[in-house]
């Protein structure tokens, strides 16, 4: 008989990637301060996000996620924020006028703060710390104080995901995203490049296209699609006492919402079936995710879809497929074929960034960009073989003009000059050059399929 849920029944179970606090009282004091807090999302924003994810496993529309690999504390910046919300605006778009789909954009953004680490102790000039863990966690700086997982950067990161979301919410509603403006989207060092000069032509064919439905009567004024849209937040919902402390049930349907973000994902690491994340996951009403890896079992995967979506509804499950460029066509075709034949109805993405990091001889982590594109083709070309619906891509990614992942025709950015500008907390990113060159790639497919 399966045991009753409440939002703590995950305390039960085994769990991983957890931080160690010190002091027991401070986080009990916290998570308890946290449960008052207001909720940062609202349940009917939640069940928008799970329609409109519905239309994705139909084929209706396409799905883009993407954002900081891990959100930073130093880093928070307005700039930073609508940086971001541009160059989402400029993919969406793109994607939009070539495939002929909705886009559904969820930001990676507003409490992913949380990172699971391969140890939990790493080691940097000969002396080994505890790892860093996330600014929701720890300090990034090597020092052993700064280690020292603190309960108080639980409030911080709520603190900062509040102003995060009311500022998202701002230019979604406040004008920022008026298809008029299409061409103020592009970022300012998007310049004098054959990239832009391809979006530029995008962004006056979408401008004539507008000024024709003026003339039909259609403005922004009298056509809210038009002139607003919605960014949804995501995170990893890696510690599950901030998870706990921000659900709440829903007075219009009495059902449990995690009101820290419209939609949660599991990682590769913690989706282990007896284990806490998937018991807390089973229990919350909003759409989930969970990453797929190429360790991921058939007769695993059907268990875990049955035990997240047992009711089989679309856009519940989003299953993000993160293999890597060499191993996804031995991995993910049989899977595929598994849970197709099963009937189940999830939604298939791709995150072509995790299974592709590699060490350089200069000591960076990178990413290839060229592994990244072979992925994501790689994803669409086993779904067409297979007659399947490659619904949505995952990435980590930024506005910014950094230097992380190398390659790209657009941003040519080689091993040696990783260190010009390498500010993630984490993981590499894509620029916004290397993010517009991969939507660029996908919505030639999009209207190809179409």
């Amino acid at each position: 008989m399966e045991k009753i849920w409440t939002p703590s029944s995950w305390r039960d179970f085994p769990i991983k990637q957890q931080p160690s606090y010190e002091d027991k009282q401070l986080l009990l004091a916290v998570e308890q301060e946290l449960a008052t807090y207001p909720p940062l999302i609202f349940a009917e924003e939640a069940r928008s996000l799970k329609s409109q994810l519905a239309d994705v496993a139909n084929g209706n529309a396409f799905l883009l996620q993407g954002g900081d690999c891990a959100e930073s504390f130093k880093a928070f910046d307005a700039n930073n924020i609508k940086s971001l919300f541009k160059i989402m605006m400029q993919m969406a778009v793109v994607m939009t006028f070539s495939g002929g789909k909705p886009v559904v954009k969820v930001g990676r953004i507003a409490g992913q703060f949380a990172k699971p680490r391969s140890s939990d102790t790493e080691t940097i000039g000969g002396v080994e710390y505890p790892s860093y863990r996330g600014d929701i966690v720890n300090d990034i700086e090597a020092t052993m104080e700064a280690r020292i997982p603190d309960p108080q950067k639980l409030i911080k990161a709520y603190n900062q995901s509040a102003a995060t979301l009311n500022l998202l919410r701002a230019f979604a509603r406040g004008g920022m995203a008026d298809l008029h403006k299409v061409h103020s989207w592009n970022l300012r060092y998007m310049n004098d490049n054959s990239l832009d000069i391809k979006y530029e032509e995008l962004a006056s064919r979408i401008s004539e296209a507008l000024k024709f439905m003026e003339s039909c009567g259609l403005t922004s004024q009298n056509t809210p699609q038009l002139a607003q849209t919605t960014l949804f937040t995501s995170h990893e919902a890696l510690l599950l006492n901030y998870e706990e402390a921000l659900t709440r049930k829903d007075s219009l349907t009495g059902d449990w919402y995690d009101c820290s973000a419209h939609m949660l994902w599991i990682g590769d690491r913690t989706r282990a079936l007896d284990e806490a994340h998937i018991e807390f996951f089973r229990g919350i009403k909003n759409p989930i995710g969970c990453k797929v890896g190429p360790s991921m079992q058939e007769d695993e995967l059907i268990k875990l879809i049955d035990t997240l979506n047992p009711e089989n509804e679309a856009g519940r499950l989003n299953l993000i497929v993160r293999m890597g460029a060499s191993k996804i066509a031995d991995h993910f075709p049989n899977l595929l074929k598994k849970v197709e034949s099963e009937g189940k109805k999830v939604v298939w993405s791709c995150d072509p960034m995790h299974g592709n990091v590699e060490k350089t001889s200069n000591g960076y982590k990178t990413r290839d960009f060229a592994n990244i594109l072979s992925e994501v083709k790689q994803f669409f070309q086993i779904h067409k073989a297979q007659g399947s619906i490659a619904g949505g891509i995952h990435l980590e990614m930024t506005g910014q003009d950094v230097t992380e992942c190398t390659g790209s025709s657009s941003s040519a950015v080689t091993v040696d000059g990783l260190s010009d500008r390498y500010h993630t907390q984490c993981d590499p990113r894509l620029n916004a050059d290397q993010s517009l060159e991969l939507a660029f790639m996908i919505a030639d497919t999009l209207k190809e399929a179409r």
